[in-house]
């Protein structure tokens, strides 16, 4: 009897330990995310100016929102943007992870992988500055490139749909050093006894890398489509650095008008609407994802 009640009180110590561990990291995370989501909820439902105290309006801003062209028009390059910049950022890396896990030269390796990585390293300010650089009218070097060859300068950042197109490439161009990284792991993971029987039974280097390859890199598909499906949702410092959201809103991202609306039109009850819709659409979509893979699992 006396060792059943010792082993209950080890259990149970062993069992609220852990809980004491865990305890303030909980307190910390609920502090810096959970407190804020739910004051930015309180506000979207209130007309707030920063200036005077909230006024409780209730579901207008969400109302409001839809029947909004600025908002849908957020949404529609937000979307774009991400169904463009989501598949770069996976089979651009994986390829190149593919390549260089099976070259004989490790140095070439090491070294493509170092290049691609250091636009990661790098802020999105100083990215988005030396790209603008580089854009921008008839000064920029590729337009100055682009004028040695006859080819006349292009409006990279004040045309809307080189604008966009632009903030993509440069987006993907950034990122692709951080999945390269992961799908890189990710093959040498994978068993060489695979390819070495594929090799055997004829297939050649294409047939190995959608039959083995691909499916050997679920894993970390799945967590890379989900990270890069959350970033071009939340995207903001790489396009407030090119663009400014323009030309004309064409790269008016859901994070951009949050920061308009709230940092120069004062409207915080509206923007804090926005920036709940934004977290709605980021779970669902994650949710979805993870549904989906786990279904075909």
């Amino acid at each position: 009897m006396a060792r059943s009640l010792t082993k209950k009180k080890s259990s149970f110590a062993q069992r609220w330990s852990g809980v004491a561990y865990v305890l303030p990291s909980f307190a910390v995370l609920l502090l810096i995310a959970l407190v804020p989501i739910l004051y930015t909820v309180f506000l979207s439902l209130t007309k707030y100016d920063v200036l005077s105290d909230p006024v409780w309006v209730g579901t207008a801003n969400y109302e409001k929102l839809l029947t909004d062209d600025k908002f849908w028009s957020a949404v529609k390059t937000t979307v774009i943007y991400t169904v463009f910049t989501v598949p770069l950022q996976i089979f651009i890396p994986m390829l190149l992870a593919d390549m260089l896990a099976k070259t004989k030269e490790k140095w070439l390796s090491s070294f493509v992988r170092s290049i691609l990585f250091i636009p990661v390293v790098a802020s999105l300010i100083l990215v988005g500055t030396v790209w603008r650089y580089m854009l921008s009218g008839d000064t920029g070097f590729l337009n100055t490139i682009l004028d040695t060859m006859g080819l006349g300068p292009i409006n990279f950042l004040g045309d809307p749909t080189w604008a966009l197109v632009v903030v993509i490439l440069v987006s993907a161009w950034k990122n692709i050093g951080y999945f390269l990284v992961l799908f890189y792991a990710g093959v040498l993971d994978i068993p060489a006894e695979r390819y070495e029987a594929a090799a055997v039974d004829g297939a050649n280097q294409t047939q190995q890398f959608f039959h083995i390859t691909i499916p050997g890199l679920r894993p970390v598909t799945v967590l890379c489509v989900i990270l890069s499906t959350i970033w071009s949702f939340q995207v903001f410092d790489l396009v407030y650095v090119m663009t400014g959201g323009g030309p004309g809103g064409a790269t008016t991202t859901l994070v951009m008008a949050i920061y308009s609306r709230g940092f120069k039109l004062f409207r915080m009850g509206s923007a804090s609407a926005i920036a709940v819709v934004l977290l709605i659409i980021i779970i669902a979509f994650t949710a979805i994802q993870k549904l989906v893979m786990k279904e075909e699992d």
